[in-house]
């Protein structure tokens, strides 16, 4: 069977020969396309046409034409040159490292984003990440990236948003703190911004609050550090808060968790195309905390 597919097709430099004549019409710009004379092309050609046992080309006064027959025998050709080609690129050629910019919450960044990164790069190993960390709300008015993750309700005027995060809010604090007193007594970490919510989670809870507060965080991180350290009780964002849970480190200390209009939003400018490495991205993010959520 090899043998006679063997046979049966003519020789590569045929082939280019008359692909290449074909598409310019003329044998001596395919000649010099080839690097080779006017006359091999001329003989490749004349060779070809007697393999096939037919007229591939009309001969004009200035270059030619392709019969009917030529016509029809030009697109397979062309068509397995392109593959052969797109073929060794895929294998063969190293592919451009693509970088994509991306901002997000600095909690978010270390508590979900880093922690996938073995994934993104077994996922799409030719891309890399640009990862830029968000302060303050007015940091995502600076230019630079197309990608922001931002923490909200959805509503972001003039962006696009997919959810990656739905919040469930839960009270933690350390083993060694929540063994040693009733937690209801304990201090309270507040976080600034949307998170400040437990007078919500003590009357959705049906549990009396107290006034009794503690340390204040501008990052939900640093105030979930200072609940691993036993400074007080902090209101718990899940899935944030999952790993933390799953190592002990920290503890739920009711199993009341209020959920929350808010959380986290991969948004771009409505107006913006996306590039196909941050195309990428996007849709490696969403499968990821797609997984998250169902675990």
């Amino acid at each position: 069977m090899a043998q006679k597919a063997g046979r049966s097709m003519p020789p590569l430099d045929w082939l280019r020969s008359f692909e290449a004549a074909a598409r310019l019409s003329n044998f001596t710009a395919a000649a010099v396309e080839l690097g080779l004379t006017q006359a091999a092309v001329s003989q490749h050609i004349r060779f070809l046409e007697e393999r096939l046992k037919i007229r591939l080309f009309s001969r004009l006064a200035r270059g030619v034409a392709l019969s009917p027959e030529g016509a029809a025998y030009l697109p397979h050709i062309q068509s397995a040159f392109a593959t052969i080609g797109n073929s060794t690129t895929e294998l063969f050629e190293p592919r451009a490292i693509q970088t994509v910019t991306i901002r997000a919450p600095i909690s978010f960044v270390l508590l979900v984003l880093v922690p996938a990164l073995p994934d993104l790069a077994r996922t799409l190993p030719r891309i890399q990440l640009d990862v830029v960390t968000i302060h303050r709300p007015t940091d995502y008015d600076q230019s630079g990236s197309v990608l922001d993750i931002r923490f909200g309700n959805g509503a972001f005027p003039g962006r696009e948003a997919d959810r990656l995060t739905v919040e469930r809010l839960v009270p933690v604090a350390s083993p060694a703190l929540a063994g040693n007193a009733d937690w209801t007594s304990l201090p309270l970490l507040l976080v600034a911004g949307a998170r400040e919510m437990w007078a919500e989670w003590f009357i959705a809870a049906g549990t009396p609050g107290h006034p009794m507060r503690s340390h204040r965080f501008d990052s939900f991180v640093a105030a979930m550090e200072a609940a691993k350290a036993g400074a007080g009780v902090l209101l718990g964002s899940r899935p944030m808060i999952d790993a933390a849970l799953a190592n002990k480190h920290l503890v739920t200390l009711s199993d009341f968790e209020l959920s929350s209009s808010f959380g986290h939003f991969l948004t771009r400018a409505s107006a913006a195309p996306l590039t196909r490495p941050e195309q990428d991205v996007r849709q490696w993010l969403l499968s990821r905390l797609t997984k998250m959520a169902s675990t």
